[in-house]
């Protein structure tokens, strides 16, 4: 049964938001202790779709108050501060987002739409501006390199200086709480000219030498306006290989069983109680090396608080289910980039019985990392373009957490033409474990030629 958020805004109503599912099918987190987390001098190794999941232990959901400590980030030099900047990066990321997501849920805020009729907002560039200043900040301009979705283009046209403002003023007040994210801020306040530079140096075009991040500001913007699910993601590629991935996921609850309520009901529910220091109800960010066999996630950093690193975390690890009737698959929210009849008939085909979890944005990665789903399938119709930065950061994550993506025929996604995933066969699948993947790859040859897309 769906469950619905409120509408909006007149011109985008909601027709979808998660779907309830069958709480039996979900895991448990409480049973996860902190580890600490080495990286071994070799950081980078081959994924393989035959990697065995790893399982999730079974007990009561996480509490609030129930502390972890760790991990202990330690390892190679060359992307260990990578990962501290990063995780700080999209911690501020994500607090800028919850504030203009709540101006936008009692004011209705400033929407735009691009070209492609897509949604775009105030955070869409602010945190693109705050995230790519940050990053040439810590590493330098000259050795950041970021391909990412927005450019500068709505923001100079004649008639854009109140949405104009509205970004500079937006970037400099998050800018002056870097300090709460481990971060150097600046010295001053930007000016226009420099937030705009900061959002238009976010122009690399990918390939397959070098190193480059990828960037999606907001992830799923129509959850966004929704007060729904949306994400920020943030993943650093060399040589082709996602080596970092990072999801900020400000309205996906720690407990498992907020998982069956809308984000509204959520937050309303939320304001009753008593607010702590690190709530694990309000939103996490979850990230991983590649070759560490770890994902670890953190709750968001609320009110006055800072984030401490090596911080309060804990690891996570894909769901051991593999029998399809067990299994909870999602996947997106609108059909205009999905075909939600062949993921039916396919799910049907392979004997999954659960209803689908329908959530906007890379949160779907979240939620096969986490153990809340086992299987996310995602069939573009035709014309359909997959961007590398949708599925970078959730891929790293979903393998390390001990799961398998890859494209509708088994191969591993290539993030090494440019900003596209180009060569993509049909679609993308990741699943939980190898047993799951193969037993839909098997579904999929059976059911393509027969399909309309």
């Amino acid at each position: 049964m769906p469950l619905y958020t409120a509408n909006l805004a007149s011109k985008l109503p909601h027709r979808f938001g998660f779907t309830r599912t069958n709480a039996s099918s979900l895991p448990n987190y409480a049973g996860l202790k902190p580890f600490f987390l080495f990286f071994p001098s070799t950081h980078v190794h081959n994924s393989s779709q035959n990697r065995i999941c790893s399982s999730v232990p079974s007990s009561s959901s996480i509490m609030e108050g129930n502390k972890h400590v760790g991990p202990l980030i330690s390892g190679p030099k060359s992307l260990s501060q990578e990962l501290k900047v990063a995780v700080g990066a999209v911690q501020m990321a994500c607090f800028l987002c919850q504030r203009v997501q709540s101006n936008l849920l009692t004011s209705n805020g400033q929407i735009q739409a691009k070209d492609d009729n897509s949604p775009v907002t105030v955070a869409d560039w602010s945190v693109q501006a705050i995230i790519s200043w940050i990053l040439s900040k810590s590493f330098g301009s000259k050795n950041v390199s970021i391909v990412a979705e927005e450019d500068v283009q709505t923001l100079s046209k004649p008639g854009a200086d109140r949405l104009l403002k509205a970004v500079v003023e937006t970037v400099n007040e998050c800018l002056c709480e870097a300090y709460r994210f481990g971060l150097e801020g600046p010295e001053s306040t930007l000016c226009t000219s420099e937030v705009l530079e900061a959002i238009s140096r976010c122009n690399s075009s990918g390939g397959p030498t070098g190193r480059f991040w990828t960037l999606d500001p907001v992830d799923g913007t129509l959850g966004f306006i929704r007060g729904d699910q949306y994400a920020v993601a943030l993943a650093l590629i060399e040589d082709g290989e996602v080596v970092l991935g990072v999801l900020g996921c400000p309205n996906y609850p720690m407990r498992k069983e907020w998982l069956c309520y809308s984000p509204r009901y959520h937050s309303i529910i939320s304001k009753l109680s008593t607010a702590t220091s690190e709530s694990w109800d309000k939103g996490c960010v979850i990230y991983a090396q590649k070759g560490s066999g770890e994902a670890w996630m953190q709750p968001l950093i609320h009110a006055n608080k800072k984030l401490v690193w090596p911080n309060s975390a804990i690891s996570i690890h894909v769901s051991s289910i593999d029998d399809p009737a067990l299994a909870t698959f999602c996947e997106p929210v609108e059909k205009a980039n999905s075909s939600h009849s062949f993921t039916a008939g396919l799910a049907h085909s392979v004997g999954l019985r659960n209803q689908p979890l329908r959530v906007y944005s890379m949160v779907k990665y979240a939620a096969i990392a986490r153990g809340d789903a086992e299987i996310f399938m995602k069939f573009a119709r035709a014309g359909y373009k997959e961007k590398i930065w949708d599925h970078a950061a959730g891929v790293v994550i979903i393998q390390e957490a001990g799961g398998v993506v890859t494209d509708a025929r088994g191969c591993l996604l290539n993030f090494s033409n440019g900003m596209y995933l180009e060569g993509l066969d049909r679609g993308v699948i990741a699943c939980a474990g190898a047993n799951l993947h193969d037993k839909i790859i098997r579904a999929v040859d059976a059911s393509w030629n027969s399909s309309c897309l």
